[in-house]
């Protein structure tokens, strides 16, 4: 895709939040949607076959932007695998931050769970890959086949986290998101002792930590 097609597409997703949020509503049609926003059609279905499509490609959008950032950062590449799923976490709810508002009202109390769900399958499909990168490596570390896991099982597991921290930020209160931070290095922290069989001490201090915050999963 050439940089101005890029640029166009872009343009579209800017469009649809900026009229969510203006109307605290989804668009419902895409000619009133590309009326309001001086966008022809032809150029809307050239990038998104609907309204909801785009629902989840700002998502994906949300994780390449975060995924480019990290692409950028020299030490990224050759750093562990624990290490790379720390750095996304912590660059990927940075992205979300600038984009708050919306995400509060997509994924608020009001939409249905299939709505809220479906506009994360695109963005659930790109980070299992991403998991199961980080997976295979850990097994690659494993000297014995027994004490290796299966990357598309454990992959699953790694989404349950990630979807599990953008509720937890959802609900974050604290000043500078320092409770999100705290959730992800713990969360993190016992993914990787489960996954390295060691003792499950982080695992009960990461319930205590659940505890203490008195996070509900609703």
């Amino acid at each position: 895709m050439s940089k101005k097609e890029e640029k166009l597409k872009e343009a579209v997703l800017t469009a649809f939040i900026d009229t969510t949020l203006e109307k605290e509503a989804f668009p419902l049609s895409v000619f009133k949607f590309c009326k309001e926003n001086n966008i022809e059609e032809k150029t809307f279905y050239k990038h998104f076959g609907s309204l909801d499509a785009v629902k989840g490609q700002i998502w994906e959008f949300f994780y390449d932007n975060a995924m480019g950032l990290l692409e950028k950062d020299a030490t990224f590449e050759n750093a562990s695998p624990k290490d790379k799923l720390l750095s996304f976490y912590f660059t990927f709810f940075e992205v979300l931050l600038l984009n708050r508002s919306y995400v509060l009202f997509s994924l608020s109390s009001h939409q249905s769970n299939m709505v809220k769900m479906s506009q994360l399958n695109k963005m659930r499909s790109s980070f299992k890959d991403f998991a199961e990168d980080l997976i295979d490596t850990g097994n690659a570390n494993k000297n014995e086949s027994y004490l290796q896991h299966p990357p598309k099982i454990f992959s699953e597991g790694a989404w349950i986290q990630f979807a599990f921290l953008i509720k937890f930020w959802i609900n974050d209160t604290s000043v500078d998101f320092e409770k999100t931070d705290q959730a992800i290095e713990k969360s993190v922290q016992t993914a990787f002792d489960l996954f390295d069989n060691t003792p499950l001490g982080t695992l009960v201090d990461f319930g205590k930590f659940l505890w203490k915050e008195k996070f509900v999963f609703n």
